[in-house]
């Protein structure tokens, strides 16, 4: 599993809750002036998850109002850019001359360095508490020059709609389960988390071009991905419907693939196959047939599908069923025999 401290204030007494707290800010992303309605309570816990270049906060806590003022600046060296994502409450970022209100389901940016405001509020009258996630990023770490981010400070992104979508996808997936990652990714999943926040900020800079290419590539090779594996079962999907998705041409589609040393064809066959394989070895769906797992992964044809999945695997669908049932059935006997005598 990949790196990860959880700190949970309510382990604590509760007037110490609130000093552990302001502790951890320091340590792990700026220091802040904080204050709260909370104090005498803070019931807030943050999971760090560090990916190589890039360190990730997902925060739950109350109502809080932070300051970084330009004393804690001039006491504090800090040398990285911070995008948060708004993911339950209400926030306000003031940075720059500049000032937004933030709704769940937006990103923020901001510069660590430099003096700034950030407030997030909680729904008082739900009892729901205030969460987010933040990426913190080396200067240094994003291909687009300092100089060029600053109209993005302190500024609104949508997280529901395009390539916003597909990063507050990334980075909440990552956090809400890190067991499901190796630390041995960690270095690849901090590359591709830069990736596509460098071409989401390049996008709403209107100035793609500051972001080199071989990163716009990575990028929408990681859009694709994840377009493909939303969409496994609909038998529609083709490259052709792929490349309009993403607003280029079938041949520049086919040429991001090459540098795979793959082909969009195959690399959907391959997904719908191991989806296949996975629901045809799964016990719980005995009971479905066949050609019922193969249309809910995109397979129409059953003879296609035969075809397809005998030459992958030199059985048939039903043979590689058989085999795994059985095997499973071979793993799970034993268990039954614990005990024997015992009335329960």
């Amino acid at each position: 599993m990949v790196h990860r401290t959880v700190i949970d204030t309510q382990r604590l007494p509760p007037a110490e809750r609130f000093g552990m707290w302001l502790d951890l800010v320091a340590r792990t992303s700026t220091p802040l002036r904080i204050r709260s309605d909370h104090q005498h309570d803070f019931r807030a816990s943050a999971e760090i998850i560090d990916l190589g270049p890039v360190r990730l906060l997902r925060y739950r806590y109350p109502s809080l109002e932070a300051v970084r003022t330009a004393k804690l600046v001039r006491r504090s060296e800090v040398d990285y850019h911070l995008l948060a994502l708004t993911l339950n409450g209400t926030g306000v970022v003031g940075q720059a001359g500049r000032q937004s209100r933030l709704d769940a389901g937006e990103f923020t940016f901001y510069d660590g360095s430099r003096p700034h405001e950030v407030s997030h509020f909680g729904d008082e009258c739900d009892q729901q508490y205030a969460a987010s996630v933040v990426a913190l990023i080396p200067y240094g770490a994003l291909p687009v020059p300092p100089e060029r981010l600053s109209p993005l400070l302190a500024g609104r992104m949508s997280a529901s709609e395009g390539l916003g979508a597909l990063v507050a996808q990334y980075l909440t997936r990552i956090t809400a389960f890190p067991e499901q990652y190796r630390q041995a990714d960690a270095e690849r999943l901090g590359g591709v988390a830069l990736d596509l926040i460098s071409t989401m900020l390049g996008r709403h800079l209107v100035a793609e071009d500051d972001v080199p290419r071989e990163v716009r590539r990575r990028a929408l090779l990681a859009q694709v991905r994840d377009h493909v594996q939303r969409r496994l079962g609909d038998a529609g999907l083709t490259p052709g419907s792929i490349a309009e998705a993403h607003h280029v041409s079938v041949r520049s589609l086919h040429r991001l693939f090459e540098q795979e040393q793959t082909t969009v064809a195959s690399y959907i066959r391959e997904l719908r196959l191991a989806r296949c394989r996975r629901d045809l070895a799964d016990p719980a769906l005995a009971h479905r047939p066949v050609q019922a797992i193969a249309t809910r992964w995109g397979f129409r044809d059953k003879a296609h599908f035969s075809r397809v999945f005998r030459a992958a695997h030199q059985l048939t669908p039903q043979e590689y069923r058989t085999l795994h049932l059985q095997q499973a059935r071979m793993v799970n006997n034993p268990a039954s025999g614990v005990n024997p005598g015992s009335p329960y």
